[in-house]
């Protein structure tokens, strides 16, 4: 028998809203690489994999 293929499981973004309207960047910017490069949410900081900027939270 051929064994049925499953549909690959899409994952929620956190860093986005997606509303019937309109979609909203909910993840927080690097200060010094600007808006469109999101920072990494650790659990005691935030940080920036292009500059390496670190935030603590």
């Amino acid at each position: 028998m051929a064994e049925k293929k499953q549909k690959p499981k899409i994952k929620k973004s956190k860093k986005y809203s997606v509303n019937a309207e309109e979609i909203k960047r909910t993840g927080k910017f690097c200060p010094k690489c600007g808006p469109g490069i999101f920072m990494a949410e650790h659990k005691d900081r935030y940080s920036c994999g292009k500059c390496s900027y670190t935030e603590k939270k």
